[in-house]
């Protein structure tokens, strides 16, 4: 993890996570653990952001002094306009989940795909090379995890999405990075049957709509990897009922650490407390069930 931005300042750190909606993220759960495991004074808080005052929300990071803040549906893309500087990744990605205030220049990251793949091979996947998979959902999270899951060489990535013109579009962007093909939710039933792995990255499923799926369960074949970006609940309905069909299921707890553990690396230039994170994370989680 990179750790070329530090953070020299004798005062608090303030940090936070915006979204609509944002009451259900554990991300102020994480980084408050996070931050008096390396004993940082500051503070980490949820800003429920609506999209049309995105604007006044970033001019707001700027000038009350906080250090970072972490950016969730539906802003992952639409703030890239609004920053002074995007890293490179996040440029080539065309989403941002993390912001680093230098000195009032705020610069934006995008911590999502390299912690989800990070995730997914350790926890299910270990070779992805050579892999079918198909992604449902092209919004802002979809992008940079499909960019990550390029650079490991999959045999083919499938996009379906509710707009078939977006993931086209998506597919058509990135077609020299590997063979991508966008189309739009009637696919998924066709896709599916010589797929190796099945990714949500959708907001279907989450708390507190947890009864919800994103697609026919009877779909699914037999004994796939399904993996769903979701966190909490930490087992959705499509996981529960892929591991009825005997598939090998993976949650979204991983990802959300790993970007975080990214993101704070960017804010403090400190190494993340991974373990005592994760372990936050899943004592709130439980706490909720």
């Amino acid at each position: 993890m990179s750790k070329e931005i530090g953070y020299s300042s004798s005062g608090p750190l303030l940090l936070g996570v915006m979204g609509d909606p944002i009451a259900h993220s554990k991300s102020p759960v994480m980084h408050e653990a996070a931050l008096r495991a390396v004993s940082l004074p500051g503070s980490y808080v949820p800003l429920h952001v609506k999209p049309e005052y995105l604007t006044q929300a970033i001019e707001g990071v700027r000038a009350l002094g906080f250090r970072g803040v972490n950016v969730t549906v539906p802003h992952k893309v639409n703030v890239m306009d609004l920053l002074d500087e995007l890293d490179e990744g996040a440029r080539r990605i065309g989403a941002v989940n993390t912001i680093v205030n230098n000195n009032g220049v705020l610069t934006g990251y995008n911590t999502d795909g390299i912690g989800y793949v990070r995730s997914l091979k350790e926890e299910a996947v270990p070779d992805l090379k050579g892999k079918t998979i198909l992604v449902l959902g092209a919004g802002g999270a979809a992008r940079g995890i499909i960019h990550a899951l390029l650079q490991e060489s999959p045999a083919q990535i499938i996009v379906a999405n509710r707009t078939p013109d977006t993931a086209k579009q998506l597919a058509g962007e990135w077609s020299g990075l590997g063979n991508l093909i966008g189309c739009g939710n009637d696919s998924i039933e066709a896709s599916l049957k010589n797929a190796d792995v099945l990714i949500n990255t959708t907001s279907v499923g989450m708390h507190p709509a947890v009864s919800d799926i994103p697609m026919n369960p009877e779909w699914i074949p037999e004994g796939i990897v399904v993996s769903d970006l979701i966190y909490n609940p930490l087992q959705t309905e499509l996981l529960r009922q892929a591991e009825a069909r005997g598939c090998r299921t993976h949650s979204g707890l991983g990802m959300f650490i790993y970007q975080g553990a990214y993101a704070f690396e960017y804010w403090t230039g400190l190494e993340a407390p991974v373990v005592l994170m994760r372990e936050a994370v899943l004592r709130s989680l439980q706490g909720t069930l």
